[in-house]
């Protein structure tokens, strides 16, 4: 059955990056290539693997020690994420020589509009993708996925039909017969439970749903939903989005924390640090929230979470660490390991509407909101956590970051350490929220 009779009505590239944290090691020291290397020493986990490390049976999340067992010649890295994000940075730099239109979706992959650049760089779309790809794997060392495709989600089919190093071309009129042989589940937002629900309904390929009459999809899913629908059979419904949107709808931040913890006190201390860097942002944006979700990860990847709705919108941690910290004793497990944290902001809006609690004095709300101002241009200029909550003393001040700080980089003992040095002075504690 054919969607569309149409080729390219937009032409949209989707670049994944193959293995992309190892791949990064390999580039850099190219002694590595063939090897199985595995990224996430300190962490305890294998957070990235080559494809070498894959064929021996390593899987992402697998422990350090198993991996040992299961591959005892694995190349057993610490992460770099400094390296990586300036990896990141050199793809889109190279794909925008292309097309300015490029949304960075992940650090590993983008997608990029190249519709109506035929005539003005005298090239096929084909020869588009063709080019980029080149240039990246050329210039970077690293190998990428590929897809090209009239809307986001077939460009996102296209990426992983060749994997590794793969390009794919789909058109329109040709998108039939690669949707007959993917799993409806397989789609790009299609998650578990619509993928459970459309087998139900006797859908089982990406096609058999693409062939639904437009009353149906409408009768059984939600918008969203029928974006994807729309996008299978050809119609662009989501824009390539270059840059980062103006206005979040919501702000995440969350941490992995080395070595993992038990202590009660440290635990909420990562939580209280991750509560303090979304609200900075959500300020610098002028926004606040009712809406406070935060959530718990233990070592064996189990979540607890817990959903807070405060009396007025607010972007202040004064207001969120008490009502968070009530609800952490709540979900918080003695004795369980734990090694994440995150808090999301949700349902964002503008700071125009300043309601007043009726049971805390106006006078108060100015005063704290005044200090957070000067916290905020203490943190321009002097950096991020120049003034912190007592809350978060044990999360800023112990070495329990991100590997790529726990055990020094290169860069760090020489060009970054004057920059880092710059970025601390010494101030009282303030407190501890409660």
């Amino acid at each position: 059955m054919i969607l569309s009779p149409n080729t390219f009505p937009q032409a949209i590239l989707h670049v994944d990056a193959d293995c992309f944290f190892a791949s990064c090691e390999v580039a850099k020291n190219p002694a590595l290539r063939g090897k199985p290397v595995v990224v996430g020493k300190n962490r305890g986990i294998a957070v990235a693997m080559t494809y070498e490390a894959k064929e021996r049976g390593v899987t992402r999340g697998m422990s350090i020690a198993r991996v040992k067992t299961v591959c005892p010649d694995a190349v057993i890295l610490d992460a770099d994420y400094e390296l990586y994000a300036g990896f990141s940075t050199r793809i889109i730099s190279i794909i925008k020589k292309y097309t300015p239109i490029v949304e960075a979706y992940s650090i590993d992959e983008c997608f990029a509009d190249l519709t109506g650049l035929r005539r003005p760089l005298k090239m096929s779309y084909k020869k588009m993708a063709q080019k980029i790809k080149q240039d990246l794997e050329s210039a970077l060392g690293i190998t990428f996925s590929v897809g090209l495709a009239p809307t986001k989600v077939l460009a996102k089919v296209a990426s992983k039909w060749k994997k590794p190093a793969g390009l794919t071309i789909i058109p329109a009129n040709e998108a039939h017969t690669y949707l007959a042989q993917l799993a409806v589940g397989d789609v790009w937002h299609i998650g578990p439970q619509t993928a459970s629900f459309l087998k139900k309904l006797g859908v089982h390929t990406a096609l058999a749903f693409a062939a639904k009459e437009v009353q149906w999809v409408k009768n059984y899913f939600t918008k969203s939903q029928f974006g994807i629908w729309q996008e299978l059979r050809g119609i662009v419904v989501y824009e390539v989005q270059a840059g980062e949107p103006s206005v979040p709808a919501s702000i995440s931040k969350t941490k992995t924390f080395t070595p993992v913890s038990t202590e009660k006190v440290f635990v909420f201390a990562q939580l209280s640090k991750n509560i303090e860097q979304a609200c900075a942002k959500a300020r610098r944006h002028g926004l606040v929230t009712k809406h406070i979700g935060i959530f718990l990860k233990t070592q064996e990847f189990r979540y607890y979470a817990y959903t807070i709705e405060l009396s007025r919108a607010s972007a202040l941690p004064y207001d969120i660490i008490p009502l968070v910290k009530k609800a952490f004793d709540g979900i918080i497990l003695p004795g369980t390991v734990y090694r994440a944290t995150g808090v999301v902001l949700k349902q964002l809006h503008a700071n125009s509407n300043k309601q007043l609690d009726l049971f805390q004095p106006n006078i108060r709300i100015q005063q704290i909101e005044t200090m957070y101002e000067s916290v905020d241009n203490l943190a321009k200029k002097y950096g991020n956590h120049a003034v912190f909550l007592g809350s978060s003393f044990n999360a800023i001040t112990k070495q329990t970051q991100d590997p790529v700080h726990e055990n020094s980089t290169k860069r760090k003992n020489t060009f970054l350490k004057r920059l880092e040095n710059g970025k601390r002075f010494s101030v009282p504690v303030l407190g501890t929220a409660t």
